[in-house]
């Protein structure tokens, strides 16, 4: 079998588990979110919509034969506070919002890493954002979720461990595996698009150096 048709037979399953298994509890899960969006009809399907396209995403997360429906909740749950918080302060959350501390790495402190980093950035920064998602989606089951959680769907560490039932250590270091192995991808691709990464880390380095001059 190939590793294509391998694929197409995962998410065949991947289908048939979730019809059979989360659509069932619609109607009961609309119940809590109706709750948690004081009765507004309106807002309890975008609510539910939002919740089962992450819960589909995650599907590979939950453990079979455990409670499913709490595993909903869960999300229901932190998808309406997140949304509340977001509408509170008035923000708009892009897919590449979160992207910047795995596209650069940890902060720099030398004028080199700064004009490096600056650099990756400005590379990385031309990728489409279905490029990003498809990094993601090809990351590792374990590290998939984690990173699509924490970076796309901007989940503390908490929300995270509570989803997907471990421990917020676990969480962080899934995360940094995950971000480390994106990094990596990311930055190949840019590479193999044509991008002459090791250039403008080099321009970057010399502009650096004069603003650090004219100080």
């Amino acid at each position: 079998m190939t590793p294509k048709s391998q694929a197409e037979k995962a998410e065949a399953l991947k289908l048939i588990q979730f019809e059979q298994q989360a659509i069932p509890l619609m109607p009961k899960l609309m119940r809590k979110a109706m709750e948690f969006t004081f009765n507004n009809r309106a807002d309890a399907e975008d609510l539910m919509q939002e919740t089962y396209a992450k819960a589909y995403r995650y599907w590979e997360s939950f453990e079979q034969g455990t409670n499913i429906y709490g595993w909903l909740k869960t999300i229901l749950k932190h998808t309406s506070i997140n949304r509340s918080a977001k509408e509170s302060k008035h923000q708009q959350v892009g897919v590449l919002d979160g992207m910047a501390d795995y596209k650069l790495g940890d902060e720099a402190h030398s004028v080199t890493v700064r004009a490096t980093k600056s650099a990756e950035s400005e590379v990385l920064d031309n990728l489409a954002s279905n490029d990003v998602q498809d990094a993601v989606d090809n990351l590792k089951p374990e590290f998939r979720a984690v990173v699509q959680m924490a970076i796309v769907d901007g989940y503390s560490y908490q929300e995270i461990a509570d989803i997907l039932e471990i421990k917020i250590g676990t969480v962080m270091s899934r995360l940094h595996r995950g971000k480390k192995t994106l990094r990596e991808v990311l930055y190949n691709y840019a590479q193999e698009e044509g991008y002459n990464v090791e250039a403008a880390a080099k321009e970057s380095v010399v502009r650096e150096a004069k603003k650090g001059s004219k100080k």
